[in-house]
């Protein structure tokens, strides 16, 4: 099946692909979407997808049969084949009932695929108001300079040897914001630098790891991090810090931009908002 781009660009509020996630405008086309269309038999990953970091086999792969396409509205499912599966349906459409159509085809996909949940997922423009859900920001290296931060931060390995070794503990404590992974990725596979803040000889926060990847029109992309500060540091502008100083890297290791997502009024949402990213979109996630 071949998308229509003039069907789907009438309908596409934000710059979201599904299994790939946010796209920088600029790499927004309808060869993007037949992509992963073609890939989702063998789940091979496509070589600007962030998630190739992490393994050898796509998890989330597009269902091409099951692909509504028409001209006010587009339906594109997908499967999450890891765990207990997980069926989402990315809805794009202005339509009064393309909420409805999604949801009819998310719980239908579910009971076929043996599917433990079923989502909607509907990408909004950014000039959406009173919203919640996920924030789309774009991060431009290009618009100023980056300074250096001057708080506590430098990368994990630059720290002596007793420091360094309290990463794991701060991994365990913050393992719901992903670091109990990171952490294991850094000990059996290995990735980029991780920056740290150390507080009296102990991590208390993190982001990383900093790496650097083409997008679809080979520009250098600063990929997403995990990023938090432990609960009991919080408060003193460690998180700042530690924006800056992955800003500061990206732009002096080439990257052009950064995209990022932020639960919308957290915390880091705040913080993006402040450092003056762009709103690209939403995201809007509810289950079936």
């Amino acid at each position: 099946m071949l998308f229509r781009w003039d069907w789907l660009r009438a309908v596409l509020t934000a710059p979201v692909v599904p299994t790939l996630g946010p796209v920088h405008p600029h790499a927004l086309t309808v060869d993007l979407f037949e992509a992963t269309l073609l890939v989702a038999a063998d789940r091979r990953f496509l070589p600007y997808d962030k998630d190739r970091r992490w393994g050898n086999e796509k998890q989330e792969v597009v269902l091409p049969g099951d692909v509504v396409h028409h001209p006010d509205h587009t339906l594109i499912p997908t499967l999450l084949t890891r765990g207990r599966r997980a069926v989402k349906v990315f809805a794009y459409g202005h339509r009064s009932d393309v909420l409805y159509q999604a949801a009819e085809l998310a719980a239908k996909l579910a009971a076929l695929h043996g599917a433990a949940s079923a989502r909607v997922v509907r990408p909004l423009g950014p000039e959406t108001t009173h919203t919640h859900g996920v924030r789309i920001q774009l991060k431009d290296f290009t618009a100023r300079y980056c300074p250096p931060s001057a708080g506590p931060v430098r990368r994990l390995e630059d720290w002596p040897l007793h420091i360094r070794g309290t990463f794991t503990a701060f991994a365990q404590t913050m393992a719901a914001d992903g670091f109990s992974f990171l952490d294991r990725q850094m000990k059996t596979k290995g990735c980029g630098p991780v920056l740290v803040a150390v507080v009296e000889d102990r991590v208390v926060g993190a982001i990383g790891p900093m790496e650097i990847c083409p997008d679809p029109t080979g520009a250098n992309q600063l990929m997403p991090q995990y990023f938090a500060v432990h609960p009991e540091a919080r408060g003193h502008g460690l998180g700042r810090h530690l924006w800056r100083a992955a800003m500061h890297w990206g732009q002096t290791y080439g990257a052009v931009y950064q995209l990022l997502q932020t639960e919308v009024r957290g915390a880091s949402d705040h913080l993006c908002r402040s450092e003056g990213l762009a709103t690209l979109g939403f995201l809007h996630d509810r289950r079936v």
